[in-house]
């Protein structure tokens, strides 16, 4: 299968790209620009997922370009995410800009050091050689870009000049590149606050092979293997623990302050550092798939995203700089004063409309990863603000998901309720989903025997298969065991179920042979929390809360009212939600949808905004625009505060940039304020909101 692959424009080494594949929600921006930036030929990449659009920049684009379009044509989600295995948790992945210098501020300086002299011609050559690189861009920017603010800024320092005020000329140039050195240092400094989330790269690893502990490379780390992890040491993998015990600050990942205690049967983050103890650990994920490197590449989506309140801060910008030169020819016709044509060419618009929103945007995506909510970019977050209706999946988000066995219910002749259940725990240990875990951990506590089995196929959406002695095992739901398997259920097999389900419990079934075997039955527990976040999303401005579930009509609608939950959507298959949701969507609603599981994916995807928890599926993760990586359903409140609460900053920004540039144009235009009265005015204001963006909000 091939990519659409359409060159829209192409200059001197510089070509931009219409790129199909970009139109695959699973294609991550970040990863895709890693991918690119590794092959030969490409000196530098832009990626744009909104537009579908990429920019390379080649060493030689005659000799590179043919065969990077075939690369293009020919490239696949897997080779971009294999890719990005390999290159994982690398902070050199990640672009660093050079560090801004003094060195553009010392030579604009240096012209004041000759105005003692007081010589004309001194003072015009130390001029002209302070000012020319401005004018020369400016000349460069208005070849290929158009009237921009830039031109405006050189255009005045060019009046300067030929007015021969050398002092306004060199005061102009002196205060611009001290406005766009602290605008550099602070745009670069809300990248850093994104960029300092990315834990350090950890090389060497221990792990028990042949029952003998040695030290490995962490790119040979394999699931399955064993991992031994030390006191004041960064766990490099995520997996549950096999033995022991450990204190581990998770504050980098969660947010939370104080350490948590891990022990046998808790799973660990990738990131995360114990503080004392020594645990060995079943890896689960490795390279792409931890949580280290989710963050990784939620920071890269971040920095590369831009959300439409940018784009449109942009385009306004852009359609402000004629008025400026409109307003400048209108004072010149008036006055003939050529100081006060330079003064209102300084008064633009655009610095503090293009770089304050961005940065405000930043500042929270920065906030919001510091206590464990990674949002996938600031149209993400955007996105959020604009949510109205927020949809539940129940199990694992409005309930723990943390299950127990209550009951083991056997229908085969000769086989025990221990039999049963060691059955479906010696399938079931080979996963670390809450069903499974619940099972093992029931097994475990009756001195669970292993069954012997073959190797073991995990269905999505239903469950498991594998044979034992020669019969087929079958463990899932219901539809999985009769519709998919043909295992027919007795009328007194259907009594029991139907008892159990009227009572709100969770039920695994276990076929032998193409028998009902017998059935586990499971419960789980509200988070004690949930009602709080209802009431909490609700002050927000939510105008619905639903909650869908597989239960009963009954049980679902007892749920839903202790937790103030508006409607509920019960007996579902799990494609159903997916189907929800797009209706939901197709009458004018704004979703946000939360969920965990495998089938909760397809609704993730077509929500507004998808919400993953914390213990989520490993496709759950990968489709949601925010990831949730403490297991708390407060959060989904907080994120919505903050959409709320950084949106409210960027307007409140947005009328200060205008009214103040506005004023400060009048003045300019009446002859009120000089020229390098305007530039000080103009760059203290652009200044100032940057530093009240790059605070954001808390």
């Amino acid at each position: 299968m091939t990519n659409s692959v359409e060159v829209v424009h192409r200059s001197y080494n510089r070509v931009r790209i219409k790129y199909g594949l970009l139109k695959n929600h699973y294609v991550d921006s970040g990863m895709l620009q890693a991918y690119l930036e590794d092959l030969d030929g490409i000196k530098e990449v832009r990626v744009n997922k909104n537009a579908a659009s990429v920019i390379l920049f080649f060493d030689d684009i005659n000799g590179s370009l043919a065969d990077t379009l075939d690369i293009l044509e020919a490239l696949t989600l897997y080779d971009i995410l294999d890719n990005n295995a390999e290159n994982s948790v690398c902070v050199s992945c990640v672009d660093t800009e050079e560090e801004s210098s003094y060195e553009g501020i010392i030579k604009a300086a240096a012209p004041f050091a000759l105005m003692p002299f007081r010589n004309d011609t001194v003072n015009q050559v130390g001029t002209l050689t302070a000012t020319t690189p401005l004018m020369l861009n400016g000349v460069k920017e208005l070849a290929t870009e158009g009237v921009t603010s830039h031109v405006l800024e050189s255009l005045a320092v060019g009046v300067s000049l030929w007015q021969k005020d050398y002092l306004a000329a060199n005061s102009t140039n002196l205060l611009l590149e001290v406005g766009e050195y602290i605008e550099h240092t602070m745009v670069k400094k809300s990248d850093d606050m994104l960029r300092n989330l990315i834990k350090p790269n950890i090389e060497q690893v221990w792990v028990i092979k042949e029952d003998t502990e040695v030290q490995v490379h962490s790119n040979e780390i394999a699931v399955g293997d064993i991992v031994i992890v030390n006191a004041g040491d960064t766990i490099p993998i995520d997996g549950h623990i096999v033995e022991g015990q450990a204190l581990v600050n998770q504050a980098s990942m969660t947010g939370e302050s104080v350490p948590v205690e891990k022990k046998r049967g808790d799973n660990v983050l990738s990131g995360t550092v114990i503080e004392e103890g020594r645990i060995k650990i079943w890896v689960e994920y490795v390279g792409k798939n931890t949580a280290t490197a989710r963050v990784s590449n939620y920071i890269q989506d971040a920095l590369n995203q831009q959300s439409k309140t940018s784009q449109n801060a942009y385009k306004l910008a852009d359609k402000l700089v004629p008025m400026t030169l409109g307003l400048a020819g209108f004072a010149y016709v008036m006055t003939r004063d050529w100081q006060r044509v330079a003064a209102v060419l300084q008064a633009d618009y655009s610095c503090a409309l293009k770089l304050a929103t961005p940065v405000a945007f930043k500042s929270t995506l920065k906030h919001a990863g510091e206590n464990g909510m990674m949002i996938k970019g600031s149209q993400t977050l955007e996105n959020l603000s604009e949510v109205d209706t927020v949809v539940f999946d129940k199990t694992g988000t409005l309930t723990y998901g943390d299950l127990e066995v209550e009951e083991v219910k056997v229908f085969g002749k000769g086989w025990s309720k221990k039999s049963v259940l060691d059955l479906a725990a010696s399938a079931e240990e080979h996963y670390f989903h809450p069903v499974a875990e619940a099972v093992v951990k029931a097994a475990k506590s009756e001195d669970f025997v292993h069954v012997h089995h073959d190797e073991v196929e995990f269905i999505v959406s239903h469950g498991v298969v594998t044979y034992s002695e020669g019969k087929k095992v079958v463990i899932g739901n219901r539809h999985f065991l009769e519709d998919d398997e043909g295992i027919t259920f007795t009328k007194s097999q259907m009594k029991v179920r139907e008892k159990y389900k009227a009572d709100g419990k969770i039920l695994l079934f276990i076929g032998y042979d193409h028998k009902l075997l017998g059935m586990i039955v499971l419960n789980d527990h509200i988070r004690e929390d949930a009602k709080d976040m209802v009431l909490r999303l609700r002050a927000s401005g939510i105008k619905n809360i639903y909650m869908l579930t597989g239960d009963i009509q009954s049980k679902a609608e007892e749920v839903g009212t202790l937790l103030g939950i508006d409607k509920v959507y019960a007996d579902l298959k799990p494609t159903d939600k997916a189907d929800i949701v797009k209706s939901l969507s197709t009458k004018g609603a704004k979703v946000a949808f939360v969920g965990d599981g495998i089938n909760d994916a397809p609704a993730l995807i077509n929500a507004h905004v998808g919400i993953s928890m914390a213990k989520s599926a490993d496709i759950a993760t990968a489709t949601a625009d925010v990831s949730l990586l403490k297991d708390s359903i407060m959060s989904i409140a907080e994120l919505k505060e903050l959409s709320d609460k950084t949106m409210k900053l960027i307007k409140s920004n947005y009328h200060v940039t205008v009214g103040a540039n506005s004023a400060i144009l009048l003045a300019a235009t009446f002859g009120k304020i000089s020229p390098i009265t305007t530039s000080l005015l103009h760059n203290g204001t652009t200044v100032g909101l940057l530093v009240r963006a790059i605070r954001g909000v808390r």
